[in-house]
């Protein structure tokens, strides 16, 4: 069976391709600035790769062009289109309707009812969903909510302190988010530490991030509530909020809630902490260096917000056997990584600073005295997606 896993952004198309019989990677490939005059189509197949440039005016065309680069006599990996068996999508937010499913109306309704709180990530899915059903309708579409992994989170981590008419009828609760990346973790961790019932923090931290706290592979608290707006300060999305807040800034500003919203949505995070100068680690720790106090405090208030959220899940797990670093600048920041675990020798925690700069892949960075094992571990997102269209396409 091969599946092909779709991660979408407003003006960009991502895929890989994998043929499930061994969970091996055929091709990967991505469409970039849809809706423009001219699009960029790259494919990597093996050891052959290509771009070319067309116009792609909308998520159906770029599977299209995806699956004739595909299917190509000379250089593809498909003989036709109907080898695909499913397109399975990294789906974020559908409230209730959290897990795996062939997306139908019902589907498309619960995503668009949670748009609201996911304005950058469900609506360039539900324009794709539809327009990829009209254009392939002869292949099964699924959605894979990143809510899903986090559904044994108990009760005391999930909710709000609401009236509880409105946590039993409305969709209000802590729901969580990266849990194709979470999962990945909680699997390959126990695979590598060789047990089952470990108790392992796993912080993806990159443009977004979020912590999760796992015990034998399974979710029990994690950063990210209602939104993926929240925890963490995200690349340019604010983090946690009081949402007393709100009021003021639109006396003080003018601004309608919209407005503010989209504000905190967009020029939040990293990005205002720096004074706008940049929402991206490197830009950040090389503008520092040279004695930029607005990116420094934006790379501090990052790893204290961290370290924070780090001690309670140590406090709910009462302990942990390893703490794993994986995403963009979780597989990538060394510094962030340091920082992270100093002065942390009393918690078990020692990380040994040759391991943690010479490391490539994944590794293990911890000391010899070290009680807490620390890993950097390449999370696969899409490999867990692939997984889950599999399993649902099966039935």
């Amino acid at each position: 069976m091969k599946v092909l896993v779709a991660n979408l952004g407003s003006t960009s198309f991502k895929y890989r391709l994998f043929d499930m019989e061994n969970e091996s990677q055929l091709a990967r490939g991505s469409v970039e600035r849809i809706g423009a005059a001219m699009s960029r189509c790259a494919v990597q197949i093996g050891d052959y790769k290509a771009e070319l440039d067309m116009p792609v005016p909308n998520h159906g065309v770029a599977v299209q062009a995806c699956l004739q680069q595909l299917t190509d006599p000379a250089n593809g990996c498909l003989k036709d289109a109907g080898e695909v068996a499913a397109i399975g999508f990294k789906a974020v937010h559908g409230g209730h309707l959290s897990g795996v499913f062939r997306i139908d109306d019902s589907v498309l309704a619960a995503m668009d009812t949670m748009t609201p709180v996911a304005p950058a990530h469900n609506p360039p899915y539900l324009a794709a969903m539809r327009q990829l059903a009209a254009a392939v309708p002869h292949i099964p579409l699924v959605a894979a909510f990143e809510t899903d992994f986090h559904q044994t989170i108990p009760e005391s981590q999930k909710r709000y302190a609401i009236p509880k008419a409105w946590a039993d009828a409305l969709p209000l609760r802590r729901w969580g988010f990266h849990g194709a990346s979470h999962r990945f973790i909680a699997q390959r961790s126990a695979e590598l530490m060789g047990r089952s019932d470990a108790r392992v923090i796993s912080c993806h931290l990159g443009g977004s991030s979020s912590l999760c706290a796992i015990h034998a592979g399974k979710s029990m608290g994690t950063t990210m509530g209602m939104s993926p707006q929240t925890g963490l300060p995200q690349n340019n999305r604010v983090g946690d909020f009081d949402p007393f807040a709100l009021p003021l800034l639109m006396q003080l500003t003018g601004k309608d809630l919209p407005g503010v919203l989209k504000d905190l949505a967009t020029q939040g995070g990293l990005l205002g902490l720096s004074g706008g100068l940049s929402g991206d680690i490197r830009d950040l720790e090389s503008a520092a260096s040279q004695g930029n106090g607005d990116a420094q405090l934006a790379l501090d208030v990052y790893i204290a917000e961290i370290r924070r959220h780090l001690g309670g899940m140590l406090m709910l797990l009462g302990g942990a056997d390893a703490i794993v670093f994986t995403g963009g600048i979780g597989e990538n920041g060394r510094n962030v990584r340091q920082r992270v675990c100093e002065n942390a020798i009393d918690l078990g925690i020692q990380l040994d600073a040759d391991k943690n700069a010479q490391g490539k892949g994944e590794y293990r960075i911890d000391a010899p005295g070290s009680r807490v094992q620390l890993w950097v571990i390449p999370t696969n997102e899409e490999l867990v997606v692939a997984r889950q269209t599999m399993n649902v396409v099966k039935g």
